[in-house]
Order: structure tokens, then C-alpha cells, then sequence
């Protein structure tokens, strides 16, 4: 048998099972626009965030090692926010907790948060939040607290992390400022007990042990000139004559008294009256005046005292005084020196003791100072942070309550149910063809081999064509019911089986 016959053979014995291919079609095509349209809607809300990548993300993923790449850095994001102490603020936030009545709908609640929520960037610093449900308001609250909590990491946590930095720094500022307190106490109380062994500021930095020393070693240098000099001036003044002779007229006024008035006035020129030298000049003055060496007419021999002689006296007994004067003071001097070395003698790790205080007292004064430093900074930053927080992150497009849904897809759905019942009626009629063993044709008899006489003439062409119009209005009215459907939607699903049932009467 030919191809063509085959085919005509087969269409002829689809023909014949037209009307359960329909109502297959019809079954298929009721069961699933009634299932399509028993699907939930589900409500889509979203917002836009304007948020400068490089400070915001940079906030709130502090801390982890992330790609600098915009790709990374929001899938990073997304994780971080869709973390799962921040899904359960999202469902105490939200209508959600009314869905959870036992544990197990709270962690396929956090899977599907977890899965639903998505963050996705648009362009450059640009970022949507998105979030689909059955309830159009619930969708809504969602978004916002997710919204909220982005915000909440990018600015609020900043400035929590700003508070908390500020109250550490206040803790350490006032436990060090204690401790400070504490260490220039035992600095003062060892600095005063042992003030003599220790470098004084006022001495340029040597101890009074030091400079006492020192003062005794320029006493004695001080006092050993001094003994020189004694020395010096006795010798000097036992070459000195103690009186001068000469010859005297009585009655002329150029004589020795006259000589010592002149000297008198020269050192009343230089020194003041109470001056050795001017003292013991007027003491010769004196001698002179009652020895009479101021008058007398007759040329004779004369004694008076040398003024030479009075004056090295002089200054011998005052080298003399100052002499005794720097030995006292170079005995006062040994026996401090002796004072403050039986007192280091007593204390041999004064020095490193005090180094070891002095380092604890700078030390934790160089740290209050950078404490005090580092608050001020963060007060400035802080206050320069407040003022940036609108400029680094700004809702564009807030959440809103949906009113259309975004899902399911009816009108793709209802068009693959409707070929998925013509696909299924086609089916049905071919698979019953095939199994179809009815001879419909001479052909079929002859091809057993059997003697065929003649064949009965088919039915009028009238109730033929009538059957064909009954199935043709009947695949129309499938056709216009797909049509009326998407035109009224779910309301017109309980009318389908009434109009099935008015086609097939």
C-alpha cells in the first residue's frame, strides 16, 4: 500500500473518532485553564537606591575581603543583607511571622526569603531591590524592611560603630587617665624622697649629689689660690719696710702728709670710704699728722709709717678671711657630699628605678595624649559623616503596593493548555487509527487476500456535512472560549462546563 493511501486510510479512521479527540480537547482544555487560573497572583514590589559603591558598600562590607568588581561587591552585598539574623528581622518587621506556626515554616520561610529577595544592579551606584508574593501589601513591607536594613548597614551601623568607637575611647581615656594619676603620684613621692640622688631641671639635669660634688671640687680649687696668694702677699710684705725716713723743714707743705693726702684722694676716686685700702690711708694720714710730719723750719731726720706696708696688711688679713671663709664652706661641702653618699650607698638601683617609673609616667601620658588626639578626631569625622550620609545614599524610587500582578503568565499558560488539548485530541485520533482494525475501505479487503464482490455506496453527503459543521462549530466554540477567557479572566471559568454541555446537546 502507497504512502498517500496509508495517509488517507488514517484520516479516514480519524474521522471516525473525531468526537472523542473533541472532548478530549475540551477535558484537557477546561482542566488546565481551571488549573492556570486557580494559580495565586503573585505582587512584585521594588525600590531604587542611589548608593556611592565606593563609600556605602565600602561601610557596610567592612571588614570582609570581597572582589573589588560592582558584580562581587553585590553579590557580597546580598548575602551580607540576606544574612539569617537579618531575615528574621525582616519577618519581625513584616506580617510574615503570622505564616510561621512551627519551626519548620520558619526555615522554609528563611529559605524562600533567602531565595525571593534580590538585589540587582542597574548602573553605576544604582541598585533594586525586588521582592514578589501572593499579598500585594506584604510584598510591599518586605522590601521596605530590606530597604531599611540596607540603609540601617550603610549609615545607621556606621554611625553605631562611630558610638561604640567613642565610648571605648572614653573607657580608655578614663582608665588611663587613672593610671596616670596613680604614676605621677609614686613619681612625686620618689622624686621628693630621694631628691638629692635624683637630676634636678634646675641644675641642668645633674643630681645634687653631682653638684655637690662639683661645688666642693670649686671650693677647694678656690681655696687653694687663695692659700697662694696668702702666701704671695706675706711675702711681699715682709719685704715691705714698715716705715719710710726721711728728711722734714718743719714748716713745708710738700711733705709725706701731703704725699698721703694725694694717694688719699685717689683712692677715694676708686673705692668708697669703708674700703680697706682707703681706711688704712686715712689711718696714715693720721700717724703722719701726730708724728708732726706736716710742719718744722730746720731740715731733719724723720720715721713714718710705709702706706705700702699698711696696705699689704691689709689685703693679707682679707685673703686671710676669705681663706677661712672657703674652708668652712669646704667643710660644709665634705660633709654633704659624705651625707649624700652614704645615702646612694643605701639605694644602689635608685637610678634605674626612677628611669623605670619616668618610662611608665611618659608612656602612659604619650598614650593619653593619642587618646585624647584620636576622640577628636572622631568627633570631627563624625560630625563630617552626619553630613555626608544624604550625599552617599538616597532612595530614588521607594516601595510601593502593586496593584497588577507580574505572575503567572495566563496568557502564555491558557495558549500551551490550548495546545497541549489539540495536541492531546490530534494524539488521541492517531492513536486510535492505528489500532483501529475496521476495514475502511475495498482496499483493506482485498489486501487479506479475499475474494471482493462490490461494495455497498456511503451515506448521503447531507448528514455527512452536517456532522462536519457540528464538529467544526464545536472546535470553535474551543477556540472562543480560549478568546472570551483571556478577555474575563477566572470569572468566566465556572460557565465553561455550561457552554461544553449547550455545544454537545
Amino acid at each position: 500500500m502507497s504512502q498517500t493511501a496509508k495517509a488517507r486510510r488514517l484520516l479516514g479512521l480519524g474521522w471516525r473518532h473525531r468526537w472523542k479527540a473533541l472532548l478530549l480537547a475540551w477535558v484537557v482544555c477546561i482542566a488546565g485553564w481551571s488549573a492556570v487560573y486557580s494559580l495565586p497572583d503573585q505582587f512584585q514590589s521594588s525600590a531604587r537606591v542611589y548608593a556611592d559603591a565606593d563609600a556605602v558598600l565600602g561601610q557596610t562590607l567592612r571588614g570582609l575581603a570581597v572582589d573589588g568588581a560592582t558584580a562581587s561587591q553585590v553579590d557580597t552585598l546580598q548575602r551580607t543583607l540576606l544574612s539569617r539574623p537579618n531575615l528574621e528581622r525582616i519577618i519581625a518587621r513584616t506580617d510574615l511571622s503570622m505564616r510561621i506556626t512551627r519551626e519548620a515554616d520558619r526555615e522554609a520561610m528563611l529559605s524562600s526569603l533567602a531565595r525571593d529577595i534580590r538585589l540587582t544592579p542597574q548602573a553605576r551606584n544604582l541598585f533594586r531591590i525586588e521582592f514578589r508574593d501572593p499579598n500585594a501589601r506584604l510584598a510591599r513591607d518586605v522590601v521596605q524592611a530590606t530597604l531599611d536594613l540596607f540603609v540601617e548597614r550603610a549609615t545607621g551601623n556606621d554611625r553605631q560603630q562611630m558610638e561604640n568607637a567613642r565610648a571605648f575611647i572614653g573607657q580608655q581615656i578614663a582608665t588611663y587617665e587613672t593610671q596616670l594619676r596613680e604614676a605621677e603620684r609614686r613619681r612625686a613621692e620618689f622624686r621628693a624622697r630621694y631628691l638629692d640622688l635624683l637630676p634636678n631641671d634646675s641644675l641642668g639635669g645633674a643630681t645634687r649629689y653631682e653638684a655637690a660634688r662639683g661645688r666642693l671640687a670649686t671650693l677647694r680649687g678656690e681655696l687653694t689660690d687663695e692659700k697662694l696668694r696668702r702666701d704671695l702677699m706675706r711675702q711681699q710684705l715682709e719685704s715691705t719696710p714698715t716705715t719710710l725716713v726721711g728728711e722734714s723743714t718743719g714748716g713745708g707743705g710738700g711733705g709725706p702728709a701731703a704725699e698721703m693726702e694725694r694717694q688719699l684722694r685717689s683712692l677715694r676716686l676708686r673705692y668708697t670710704d669703708a674700703h680697706p685700702e682707703v681706711v688704712a690711708a686715712r689711718r696714715a694720714l693720721a700717724d703722719l699728722r701726730a708724728s708732726g710730719g706736716g710742719g718744722g723750719s730746720a731740715p731733719r731726720a724723720t720715721s713714718r709709717p710705709n702706706p705700702a706696708h699698711e696696705q699689704a696688711r691689709l689685703r693679707l688679713t682679707e685673703t686671710e678671711g676669705n681663706i677661712a671663709s672657703l674652708e668652712r664652706q669646704v667643710r660644709d661641702a665634705i660633709e654633704d657630699v659624705e651625707r649624700l653618699e652614704a645615702l646612694a650607698r643605701g639605694a644602689p638601683q635608685l637610678q634605674a628605678e626612677f628611669t623605670n617609673l619616668d618610662r611608665d609616667y611618659n608612656v602612659l601620658r604619650k598614650s593619653y595624649e593619642e587618646l585624647l588626639e584620636r576622640r577628636e578626631s572622631l568627633q570631627i569625622a563624625g560630625a563630617a559623616r552626619s553630613g555626608a550620609d544624604q550625599v552617599r545614599l538616597e532612595v530614588i524610587e521607594p516601595p510601593t503596593i502593586p496593584t497588577l500582578p507580574v505572575s503567572p503568565n495566563r496568557l502564555l499558560l491558557a495558549s500551551g493548555v490550548l495546545a497541549a488539548g489539540l495536541g492531546a485530541g490530534l494524539f488521541l485520533v492517531v492513536l486510535l487509527a492505528m489500532l483501529d482494525r475496521s476495514f475502511a475501505s475495498v482496499s483493506d479487503l482485498r489486501a487479506l487476500g479475499l475474494p471482493v464482490l462490490g461494495a455497498f455506496s456511503g451515506p448521503r453527503l447531507r448528514p455527512r456535512l452536517g456532522a462536519g459543521i457540528v464538529f467544526a462549530c464545536g472546535l470553535s466554540m474551543l477556540l472562543f472560549a480560549f478568546g472570551i477567557l483571556l478577555a474575563g479572566g477566572p470569572a468566566l471559568m465556572a460557565r465553561i462546563p455550561a457552554l461544553v454541555s449547550r455545544t454537545f446537546v
